[in-house]
């Protein structure tokens, strides 16, 4: 099997990025519905072998200028784009419910902003609500919400956006579909002699030139290649292979398998491993939790940081910001992200879990789960 057909079936979580060419029939400006059915089965078929899927989804300013009649304008303002957006947004998700639903797979539409995936608590707000709608058997459908978003607070591209939402899930691979079977050495379309990489290692100066300049033609959407290789990057951060592939065959994902060409660009580490480290390294504490003997045992080996364990609370601090946490000698054992503000931590510091539903009116779990935890002062 090729890298590519590799890297696509070992993957446990996957993001997809389908932008507006594949989604709407340019000739009608409806959605492409024979499109839109051959690619929710082959994700249906990636679930049946346990699978976990996700879209990025673009498409609503497209379905929606034809629902208000915009489509004989060349470009919309903002007002009238952001109407658009609000006006396709139901027509988007109603094509992914039709396509998926013969398959006994539900949907669910997720709007994000930049700050959903820039700001902490946001963000770990936006990551539960994935989490549980996977848990919940649905496909997540992510989009920019361009209802409201503006030019200050754009993600820019859904590329972008999609590297984002691979990071914030913590996905193994990002699978791109674009007009073009990967990157080349030179434009095909100009080059004759240009030759397809299958695969990169690592994002050199070398391959980021050849996204700039011999693949930005290439008509890739916005900003080319580039973009692509500038989400790359993202998710590569973040310990996320990411996969870039023609999306226009009926089937994509079936013929990445049977051998269709594509690139892969691997990861840097783990999805896990580079999380833990970008709050051991990337993020400054804003304050201290001192735990017991028991509690700093526990975090050691792989366990939550629960309300129970927490001794002294020291901020102040929001939910999502990271902390340090010290045993009782003040030994630093680990940093983490917390579930709490300082002022409700110091409220529920010391209670069982199931008192603190009664303290506060809420429970957010443990103090900080394992999976935000990264141990080592």
């Amino acid at each position: 099997m090729s890298a590519s057909g590799g890297a696509l079936t070992r993957a446990k979580r996957i993001v997809f990025k389908v932008g507006s060419a594949l989604l709407v029939d340019a000739a009608t400006g409806a959605a492409d519905r024979a499109w839109l059915d051959a690619f929710c089965a082959d994700l249906a078929r990636l679930r049946a072998r346990g699978q976990q899927v996700i879209v990025v989804s673009s498409g609503a300013v497209a379905l929606g200028r034809r629902r208000l009649g915009l489509t004989g304008r060349k470009s919309l303002t903002l007002p009238e784009k952001q109407a658009a957006a609000a006006a396709g947004q139901s027509v988007l998700m109603r094509a992914w419910e039709e396509a998926l639903e013969p398959h006994g797979v539900g949907a669910a539409q997720i709007l994000l902003t930049r700050d959903d995936t820039e700001v902490r608590r946001r963000w770990l707000n936006a990551r539960a609500t994935a989490e549980t709608l996977i848990a919940l058997n649905v496909v997540p459908v992510v989009n920019e919400n361009d209802t409201v978003v503006t030019e200050e607070i754009r993600y820019g591209d859904n590329d972008r956006l999609a590297a984002r939402v691979a990071q914030m899930v913590g996905a193994d691979l990002l699978v791109l579909l674009s007009d073009i079977d990967g990157l080349y050495t030179a434009d095909p379309r100009r080059d004759p002699s240009a030759t397809h990489i299958e695969r990169v290692s690592e994002i050199t100066p070398k391959i980021a030139a050849m996204a700039e300049g011999a693949n930005a033609s290439a008509g890739v959407g916005t900003g080319g290649m580039a973009t692509k290789i500038a989400a790359a990057r993202i998710a590569r951060a973040a310990g996320c292979a990411t996969l870039i592939t023609l999306g226009s065959r009926p089937a994509p994902l079936r013929a990445i398998e049977d051998g269709a060409l594509a690139t892969v660009i691997e990861a840097g580490a783990s999805p896990a491993a580079a999380y833990k480290a970008w709050i051991a390294g990337s993020l400054a504490p804003q304050g201290w939790l001192t735990v017991d003997a028991g509690a700093a045992a526990a975090l050691v080996n792989g366990k939550s940081l629960l309300c129970a364990g927490v001794r002294a609370v020291e901020g102040p601090f929001d939910k999502g910001d990271a902390v340090r946490v010290r045993d009782e000698t003040g030994r630093e054992v680990a940093r983490g992200l917390v579930r709490y503000d300082s002022a409700d931590a110091h409220r529920i510091a010391g209670l069982r879990s199931d008192a603190i539903e009664a303290e506060l009116g809420f429970t957010e779990g443990p103090m900080i789960h394992a999976d935000d935890l990264a141990v080592g002062g």
